[in-house]
């Protein structure tokens, strides 16, 4: 093995299981037990300072391994991530890079966020069906305090109302990149973006911050829903 291998593999080798390699490999596993990442889709990233730790495309989430992970480094002068991306390091297996990541890369510019999450949800994908029309899933809830305005700002309070915006589905997923940023742009206080008949990307200053959110908002998606559906009203007073 050579030494520059060696200090590519350090960048995912590690027996702290807070390490970003480590942590991917186990949310992974346990989104997959939640519905979110089945059938090899949705994905996560976590930023630390100036590298970017991402999960393969395509592989069977429950199943990756600290060695299947990529590493970017941040920033990536245009037109990189898009195109034409940098790696510090790359598995050795013949795996492809999230297809995520030009979104990812949207929480990283415009939220400053520190790590993204995206699910394929069925709450998520049903929200988006009810409220098509509208392109804005609107609720009160008590679950709403635990999601930070923008994703990185102050908490909800009770008496606020959650909205996050509904953008069109693309046959591929990095073609998102742009509604997804204009999306985040209009809404600044949107703490995640639903995607029509696809789910969600969310967003927070960590991993953990993340994933709260994450569960909160699908808690909130599925309670929407089921609220919808009952013809109950979503929003306090409406």
């Amino acid at each position: 093995m050579s030494a520059s291998t060696e200090q590519e593999d350090a960048l995912v080798t590690s027996t702290d299981p807070l390490h970003p390699a480590n942590l991917i490999s186990e949310l992974c596993a346990s989104f997959y037990n939640l519905g979110w990442v089945t059938g090899t889709g949705g994905g996560i990233c976590i930023r630390i300072d100036d590298k970017v730790y991402i999960a393969p495309s395509g592989v069977q989430k429950e199943r990756i391994e600290p060695s299947h992970i990529f590493v970017l480094p941040y920033p990536q002068a245009e037109p990189s991530p898009y195109t034409d991306r940098i790696f510090l390091r790359r598995p050795k297996l013949n795996l492809k890079e999230s297809a995520c990541t030009p979104l990812f890369w949207n929480a990283f510019t415009i939220r400053n966020a520190g790590s993204c999450i995206h699910t394929h949800s069925q709450n998520a994908v049903m929200a988006t069906l009810l409220w098509e029309k509208e392109k804005m899933f609107r609720i009160s809830h008590q679950m709403i305090k635990g999601v930070r305005i923008g994703g990185n700002g102050r908490t909800l309070s009770y008496l606020d109302t959650l909205e996050v915006p509904i953008i069109d589905n693309t046959p591929n997923e990095e073609d998102l990149k742009d509604s997804m940023k204009e999306a985040m742009e209009k809404y600044p206080s949107a703490a995640g973006i639903l995607v029509l008949r696809h789910g969600i990307y969310v967003w927070g200053d960590d991993w953990q911050k993340a994933k709260t959110q994450t569960e909160c908002l699908d808690y909130l998606l599925e309670i929407g829903v089921k609220m919808k559906l009952a013809g109950l009203p979503t929003v306090l007073n409406q």
